[in-house]
């Protein structure tokens, strides 16, 4: 069996919740394990704390490396394969990696404000995972 890569994201979020659909139907090699960080254990088996998660969301390698905020993004779209890792190039430049970084923390901020946008937070869906 071989271990796959973990997207930590924030299962209390619609907007998260609609990026973390739109990763697993994607993700047609299934080299991604796509889970909401408020899930039983989740933290503690990758080794994120509750404030790390909070901030962002994360992407664990199967070294254990682990990538957050827009690295995180930018490694699950090269992760995705097909036409996906494309959009992932720009990071690997320092100017739009930093630009990219300080989108993303202020989307993850202001990321309640998007509701709207999203979809019902898969922490309040049917079969929730989350134990909430």
């Amino acid at each position: 069996m071989r271990v796959k890569a973990a997207l930590l994201f924030d299962g209390t979020c619609g907007p998260c919740t609609r990026v973390a659909n739109w990763v697993r139907r994607r993700d047609r090699e299934g080299r991604l394990e796509v889970l909401p960080n408020q899930g039983p254990g989740v933290l503690e088996r990758f080794g994120v704390t509750r404030p790390e998660a909070d901030r962002a969301a994360w992407l664990i390698e199967p070294d254990g490396e682990r990538l957050e905020g827009a690295a995180a993004i930018s490694r699950t779209l090269e992760l995705l394969g097909g036409g996906w890792p494309w959009l992932a190039l720009p990071y690997r430049l320092a100017p739009a990696a930093r630009l990219e970084e300080a989108a993303y923390r202020w989307v993850a901020r202001n990321r309640h404000r998007f509701a709207r946008f999203g979809v019902t937070p898969e922490c309040d869906g049917p079969g929730n995972p989350c134990g909430v």
